[in-house]
């Protein structure tokens, strides 16, 4: 939007304070050079659309905003003379987009001083050059150190992951190494019975019978219900007597491992009634070996499962082989977070999830929103391990909130003070002791969030109920600019 241009005074813009220590014949270039121009209420410039000029107001009030979550939020409103905005990188040049950073517009009409661009970079270089150095200096030096900090932040993300994955796969894989030695045992000692029983005078009838009971042991021991500690204990007793009645030596070792694998009165009877009374120890040993084989082979099962998961779990938090741009289920990224992370929260916090299953896939980049989810729960882990009680709680929410999807993360940890909640998104600021934290990760996850994903980060806090809200919109932007709707 342009104004109606008006007369420009040396004399009225030297009273403000950014030209006030400007000489005659520099007053006399900005005028020759620049304009001034009155704008009615309304738009001057948008935010994202290129930098073309240098506003510094005389006369009016103007309103920043900034586009957030697909809403403009005002960041500014002020009446006083001599304030500026617009172009102000123009001396950068190529180094920066020049693009406005903002959206400005006036609710009076307003006049404006106005410098084009390329003449305020211009003027800067030739009568300010150890200024600008100074400003590049600073500028650059501060997004190359915010990105140098920014790499080092994922790198000990990173480090701290791989140290929880690796805790989480040797679990299993000891676990699957133990029950194979084990196994390897067993599979011996049937060797050696099964000689024996070779070498006896079983009848065909007998042994046709045993191993019958044999394969249905098998099915049984697949299908074994779940029974509490007392239930389990009552039963181990009431097999090991019944082993002790019937003469089954140290029947009580044997005992725990059929109640594990569902076995009970009835299937021992029915193994007595199989064989004859000489051959009863025999078969029960046979059959023993049976069950602690299938155990274990479960165990084994189950360990090698444990393993493919958290493999899994990693490739999904990586997103590797996958575009970065995608339809994704916030819920499988909030679960492989969890699983990678788990490690770091350990058994003194309590995880629960209250996730909203009906809830729509999403268009996101997913490995950023899994940066998101880490940042969030590293510094929930960090404030209930701050509140110097036995554990704590994190809670994961997902639910829908008008036209969005919402992420809540919900700790009971120490809380926010007061006094710097207005700054838990500055780079580079953090409460953790120095060399623990950078400062950089709600940064990161502001920036993912409402730049990245035009989406809201915001949080509540007291003492004992901490929570941080992201906040995602069901439809998007696809990187082509054309709208993406998911029902």
């Amino acid at each position: 939007m342009s104004g109606r241009s008006a007369p420009c005074g040396p004399q009225e813009i030297g009273s403000l304070f950014l030209f006030e220590k400007l000489a005659p014949e520099q007053l006399e270039r900005l005028c020759r050079e620049g304009r001034v121009e009155r704008f009615e209420p309304g738009p001057v410039y948008a935010q994202g659309e290129p930098a073309t000029c240098f506003y510094v107001m005389l006369e009016g009030t103007v309103v920043l905003s900034r586009r957030v979550g697909g809403e403009d939020v005002e960041v500014s409103r002020t009446s006083q003379r001599g304030v500026y905005a617009g172009a102000m990188q123009a001396y950068l040049g190529d180094r920066v987009p020049q693009v406005y950073n903002n959206s400005m517009r006036v609710t009076v009409p307003t006049r404006f001083f106005v410098l084009p661009a390329d003449t305020f970079a211009d003027i800067m270089q030739e009568w300010f050059p150890m200024a600008v150095h100074l400003l590049e200096g600073l500028f650059l030096g501060s997004k190359n150190t915010q990105r140098a900090i920014g790499q080092r932040e994922r790198l000990l993300a990173l480090g701290s992951l791989s140290a929880g994955l690796t805790h989480e796969l040797n679990n299993p894989a000891a676990a699957a190494v133990r029950a194979t030695a084990t196994l390897r045992e067993r599979v011996a000692k049937m060797r050696r019975k099964l000689r024996v029983i070779s070498a006896g005078t079983y009848e065909p009838e007998t042994l046709a019978n045993l191993i019958e009971i044999q394969e249905r042991t098998a099915e049984r021991v697949a299908k074994a219900p779940s029974l509490s500690p007392l239930e389990a204990a009552d039963r181990e007793d009431a097999l090991s007597d019944w082993l002790d009645d019937h003469g089954i030596a140290e029947g009580w070792r044997a005992a725990p491992a059929f109640v594990q694998a569902g076995l009970d009165l009835d299937w021992l009877d029915q193994v007595a009634a199989a064989v004859d009374e000489e051959l009863l120890p025999g078969a029960i040993g046979w059959l023993s070996y049976t069950v602690e084989t299938e155990l274990l082979m479960d165990e084994i099962q189950d360990s090698t499962t444990r393993i493919s998961h958290l493999v899994d779990a990693a490739k999904q938090y990586a997103q590797l082989d996958r575009a970065p741009y995608q339809i994704a289920d916030v819920h499988e990224l909030l679960d492989s977070t969890l699983l990678m992370l788990s490690g770091k929260i350990g058994q003194r916090i309590e995880v629960v999830k209250e996730y909203d299953r009906t809830l729509p896939r999403i268009p996101a980049y997913p490995a950023e929103l899994n940066q998101v989810w880490t940042n969030l729960i590293d510094n929930a882990v960090s404030a209930i391990d701050g509140a110097e009680r036995d554990g704590g709680t994190l809670t994961v929410r997902t639910a829908r909130e008008g036209d969005r999807l919402l992420v809540e993360f919900r700790d009971t940890g120490t809380g926010i003070p007061p006094e710097i909640r207005d700054r838990v998104f500055d780079p580079f600021f953090t409460t953790k002791p120095v060399g623990e934290g950078t400062g950089l990760g709600l940064d990161i996850s502001w920036r993912i969030v409402v730049d990245k994903h035009r989406g809201v980060l915001r949080f509540t806090s007291e003492p004992g109920d901490t929570r941080f809200q992201v906040l995602l919109p069901l439809t998007a932007p696809s990187p082509d600019g054309s709208p993406e709707e998911q029902s």
